[in-house]
């Protein structure tokens, strides 16, 4: 695919400028010098022409234009001289360094050192006076200055636009970072709402179902009743949830996280409302007594998982015995719930997947292992077994 090569018109200006400039000095008369191998005043303007329409190509091919102006610059020294033929050759050089590529960058500067350093020691060898050392430092003026002022440029750009990048990749990671963030806190948001209400709705509309279907004073009474305990209790995990919400704002009180002391009311209460629906709930705890609390994620997973699992017998689980049981042996705690799996009389709540999503998350993050599935027990009946293995130490928590 061609490119074009259209004048920029910064360079344009310049290029208009410096003719203009050099006709300007050339009709005054000013030369740079006098007694050379063209003295005719109009040989002057051939060169002076030539690095205007150099500047022309300063930017968009910077190789030929500087090529091509520094043989316009010898013949200019075969001439009586313009000094803006020579002004405009050091933007020449300039613009070669800075809009070159990469290895002219590198290697006019160090040229142009070596000439100028060249045509020093040449013209002292040469004249034997002192003055030739002027000879050298204009030449170092015209070639070697403009040649390291663009790469000083140049550097500065690239020193500028790395820097700019480095600020875009660090913005670009922050926010995948937040983002990150974000996400992982709304679904351990989503866990929680869904771990705290999930056992209280249930109840509500196990219990509302059997109000409304059974015709009697008792039945709806004690029904009514069991209602009213988990929505007010329901009402408190709202409330303990949004006081996490608030993260610590001025009117929100420290919220506790459940521990494994609180399994036996867990447990009692959803004796409670699985009472109606033929499920007797029950706590085996075989851990050592005086063993001590355990890590505060630990024993926060493991109380949701028990939570969850209850939750799923009241909606789903055949009315027998449903059993919660804890173990800790080599720094790892088991958490066991089995229920009778079947079909059971009576009104039921729909399920959506998502608690056993939540438990499963909650003991991957600690580094566990977790199962759920129906599996036949000892005495031939079918059971649903829900069990995890949650390490205790901190070597082998990911937290």
């Amino acid at each position: 695919m061609l490119t074009s090569i259209r004048p920029h018109r910064d360079d344009v200006t310049l290029a208009v400028s410096g003719l203009f400039g050099g006709l300007v000095l050339w009709l005054l008369g000013l030369h740079t010098q006098g007694g050379v191998l063209f003295p005719a005043p109009w040989a002057a303007l051939v060169p002076l022409t030539v690095l205007a329409s150099m500047e022309l190509l300063r930017r968009t091919a910077p190789r030929t234009a500087l090529a091509v102006a520094t043989l316009a610059l010898i013949a200019d020294q075969l001439t009586r001289g313009n000094l803006a033929t020579v002004l405009m050759y050091t933007d020449v050089m300039y613009a070669a360094v800075l809009y070159g590529t990469p290895a002219a960058a590198r290697r006019i500067p160090v040229a142009t050192l070596l000439i100028t350093v060249a045509a020093t020691i040449g013209f002292l060898v040469w004249f034997r006076r002192p003055e030739a050392l002027l000879i050298g430092i204009v030449t170092g003026l015209v070639l070697f200055t403009p040649a390291i002022a663009g790469a000083g440029v140049r550097n500065h750009r690239a020193a500028a636009e790395a820097a700019r990048l480095a600020a875009a990749q660090t913005a670009r990671l922050a926010e995948m970072d937040r983002v990150q963030a974000v996400v992982a806190e709304r679904a351990r948001m989503a866990r929680e709402l869904h771990d705290m209400v999930a056992n209280r709705l249930s109840a509500v509309a196990i219990h509302s179902t059997a109000a409304l279907s059974i015709d009697e004073p008792d039945t709806s009474r004690s029904a009514l009743k069991v209602i009213r305990e988990n929505s007010v209790e329901g009402l408190a995990e709202m409330r303990r949830l949004i006081g996490l919400l608030r993260e610590g704002g001025e009117d929100s009180a420290p919220v506790a996280a459940p521990t494994l002391d609180a399994l036996d009311a867990l447990v009692e209460q959803a004796n409670t409302n699985g009472a109606p629906s033929g499920l007797v709930c029950a706590l085996r705890d075989s851990r050592a007594p005086g063993a001590g609390a355990l890590p505060t994620p630990v024993e926060l997973a493991a109380y949701r998982i028990v939570q969850e699992s209850l939750t799923n017998a009241l909606k789903h689980a055949a009315p027998g015995p449903v059993t919660v049981r804890l173990d800790l042996a080599d720094e790892v705690l088991t958490v066991e719930v089995t229920s009778v799996f079947g079909s059971r009389p009576g009104p039921t709540a729909p399920g959506s997947g998502a608690g056993l999503v939540g438990m499963r998350e909650r003991v991957a993050l600690l580094g566990g292992t977790f199962g759920a599935g129906a599996e036949a027990d000892g005495d031939g009946r079918k059971i649903w077994r829900v069990r995890a293995q949650l390490p205790v130490t901190e070597r082998t928590m990911r937290g």
